[in-house]
């Protein structure tokens, strides 16, 4: 169901290089998962994902149980097959999306009681369901159902407040007495794939390490880091970042979830990530803001109107190059300019977000690509340093 392969290390960092073979097939790691939350890469084709060397893709279980639903889902087979999609899926658990609910949603014990935000139907989601419609979905990597610890509180009598350490510490033992219902029903179902431990506690390092203990402890086949991303200062997020991923069994990959920018990917990568996944590169695709090697540009921007340059000169995406593989200074590049995607952003056309979403995504994949070779190399910490120059070099 699940096969990890360490291959090398960093000496210098907790960076590593991997191998994780799953059911649909094989991830090499560091990678960054392209997010989809409704059973598709928003503005990108599952061709597109595939040229621009996408391994595995995320869908929302909170999101798909709501539309299309499951008897639709299960038609098909799984997630895979109505998506057309052939290569793994990673599925959260829903636990992150009825934390967003706020005081629309009330928690217990059993699970969590909410509305429908589509239809306003009255729901039940416990950790039982979420492994039910996991199931169901057929994703790769399952990820137990968790109580996601806010930075900043969203209940009703606190909402505003820092999350205190003893609300942090109660969040953090509900989420693990949910990982062994989880761990339960997942082995109850057969189910074939890979379900993942979520570590939480906050901002508070010795209950992350109290719940990191305990997971390990029920031998999950991976872990994943939540609870980050959530409205914490980055210097916080950065601080777990540097505790928590690393002292996760070396055997076994680690996924931050829910980050980030690509300084904070290179950053996880250095303290011993191996899976990252967000929504950052195709939202801020469709806001307008493109990343690049030697930054980030705002093609919003009027100084972009006239612009023949590509989005980055340096990058081989369709967007870009018209094709893969065609540098700019090859003279056969047939990509668009950044006056022609400026244009088609100002006048509100499709193509505009569609183009911005697969630079963005290229970036963020082929800056994956990158890192293993460095790190294949062993040059990871030169290569390190090197992406930090040009990143504040400018567009």
């Amino acid at each position: 169901m699940l096969q990890f392969e360490l291959l090398c290390t960093d000496t210098a960092s907790h960076a590593r290089r991997g191998r994780l073979t799953l059911n649909h097939g094989v991830v090499e790691t560091p990678i960054f998962m392209p997010v989809g939350t409704y059973g598709t890469v928003k503005g990108v084709t599952p061709q597109s994902l595939e040229e621009m060397g996408a391994q595995i893709i995320l869908g929302n279980t909170f999101h798909l149980w709501m539309r299309p639903g499951l008897d639709v889902v299960t038609r098909f087979g799984g997630l895979h097959a109505f998506e057309k999609w052939n290569k793994p899926i990673l599925t959260d658990s829903g636990g992150f999306q009825v934390w967003s609910l706020g005081a629309m949603r009330k928690i217990s014990e059993e699970g969590v009681r909410f509305s429908s935000p589509v239809n306003g139907d009255k729901l039940f989601l416990t950790p039982e369901v979420s492994m039910q419609i996991q199931t169901t979905l057929n994703a790769d990597i399952v990820m137990q159902f968790d109580d996601c610890t806010p930075y900043i509180s969203v209940e009703p009598k606190t909402k505003g407040q820092l999350t205190t350490e003893a609300e942090a510490s109660e969040s953090m033992q509900l989420s693990l007495r949910w990982a062994e219902r989880c761990k339960t029903e997942f082995a109850r179902l057969e189910n074939p794939n890979a379900l993942f431990g979520i570590v939480q506690g906050g901002m508070f390092e010795h209950l992350r390490l109290e719940s990191l203990e305990q997971l390990v402890a029920m031998d999950f086949p991976g872990y994943a880091v939540g609870g980050v991303s959530v409205g914490e200062p980055k210097d916080e997020m950065l601080r777990i970042m540097a505790h928590t991923p690393h002292r996760l069994p070396a055997h076994k990959p680690r996924y931050l979830m829910g980050v980030g920018t690509p300084e904070d990917i290179v950053e996880g990568v250095a303290q011993g990530v191996d899976m990252f996944g967000c929504v950052m590169p195709t939202r801020n695709a469709r806001n307008g803001t493109l990343f690049t090697r030697f930054g980030d540009l705002k093609i919003r921007n009027a100084r972009h109107k006239a612009d023949a340059q590509p989005l980055d000169t340096s990058c081989t995406c369709y967007a870009c190059a018209g094709k893969a593989g065609v540098a700019w200074d090859d003279g056969g590049r047939d990509g668009f300019s950044r006056a022609y995607i400026h244009h088609l952003d100002r006048c509100g056309e499709m193509l505009g977000p569609m183009l911005a979403s697969v630079h963005n995504l290229h970036y963020f994949l082929n800056l994956m690509r990158e890192l293993r070779l460095a790190l294949d190399a062993g040059g990871f910490p030169a290569f390190r340093q090197h992406f930090a120059k040009d990143r504040v070099r400018g567009v």
